[in-house]
């Protein structure tokens, strides 16, 4: 099945995987509601292009993905517009670093709402009009860090493992209603997120980034390759198409080799 005609909702979509990927199903003819913070000049010129290159309609929403309030404005709006939200793309996601003791609640807090109750919230407003149509798709994407741990990141990892779980669950619950729920787990992809995190190390090291970016990906994927936005914006393409059709509840790695190990 084509995405040619649908509405799409990408969450934390004005950089990053989550631009990546409303590129992509742009190019293939859905309309988009993006959504994420950023300067509000820069994300128009962003929303115009988009719409601009690839005819099709292309709207912004600056919900806070932390306040359930906005989420769920945002999903009525959407739906008001275009009928429905088709394909849902749960990609809005924060990070912060310390060892567990030094781990500041507000910080706790903000990552578990952003990371993983944003997608609980998204996924209970939209799926009524889903299952409505008999037709939907639910793509959360989740981490590495959903199936393994690292040191330093107790929220993060606890969040996107949550959101693997959520997956399953939402998986079971809609099975045989025509729509579907999968999680993407990428590895390291050079996003701005990652970029900071590579800057801090070569600051913490007294190295330059181009060595802490190399080491970086060296330390956990075999390939020793960063995963690309493009990479995982075919995943989720794939997910939408009717070879996809059987396939939920799933999480699926695209890390090079990460979590093999």
């Amino acid at each position: 099945m084509s995405v040619k005609g649908k509405t799409v909702l990408v969450t934390g979509s004005t950089s990053g995987i989550g631009l990546g990927i409303a590129e992509a199903f742009a190019a293939e003819g859905a309309n988009l509601v993006l959504n994420g913070f950023g300067d509000a000049a820069e994300i128009e010129k962003l929303r115009a292009g988009l719409a601009a290159r690839s005819k099709v309609t292309v709207t912004y929403d600056g919900a806070d993905m932390s306040k359930p309030d906005q989420i769920a404005a945002m999903i009525a709006k959407a739906e008001k517009q275009f009928g429905a939200i088709d394909v849902l793309v749960n990609n809005a996601g924060i990070q912060h670093t310390a060892p567990i003791e030094d781990f500041p609640i507000d910080r706790w807090d903000a990552v578990i709402a952003i990371n993983l109750c944003s997608s609980f919230h998204t996924v209970r407003a939209a799926l009524p009009a889903m299952r409505k149509k008999g037709w939907g798709r639910i793509i959360n994407i989740a981490s590495a860090h959903g199936l393994v741990a690292s040191a330093t990141k107790v929220a993060y990892v606890a969040a996107k493992h949550g959101v693997v779980g959520l997956t399953k669950v939402v998986g079971l619950e809609t099975a045989n209603t025509g729509v579907t729920c999968n999680a993407i787990c990428p590895g390291w992809v050079l996003t701005p997120l990652v970029q900071k995190q590579i800057e801090a190390r070569a600051k913490t090291n007294g190295t330059s980034v181009e060595h802490e970016s190399k080491a970086l990906v060296a330390e956990k994927q075999a390939s020793h390759k960063f995963t690309t936005p493009e990479q995982i914006a075919g995943l989720a393409l794939f997910l939408c198409s009717k070879s996809a059709d059987n396939i939920t509840g799933s999480a699926y790695s695209i890390d090079g080799g990460w979590t093999a190990q």
